[in-house]
């Protein structure tokens, strides 16, 4: 299941944990959006500042 984690700099929001079976992050523009079946869940501006990074262990990847 991929799980991401939100982060952002200091005093500028606070951070999440996002998952879902279905869970997918692209780029719109200026923006980040993970979405999952049902559509967008979160959507982060650029101008936040935030890191996104993924942080569940992917099956397909060897370990």
């Amino acid at each position: 299941m991929p799980i991401y984690l939100v982060h952002y700099p200091k005093g500028n929001g606070e951070d999440l944990v996002v998952s879902d079976d279905q869970l997918t992050l692209t780029a719109d523009g200026s923006w980040a959006v993970l979405a999952d079946q049902h559509g967008p869940c979160v959507a982060v501006p650029a101008h936040a500042g935030a890191t996104i990074t993924r942080i569940d262990q992917d099956p397909e990847q060897p370990s």
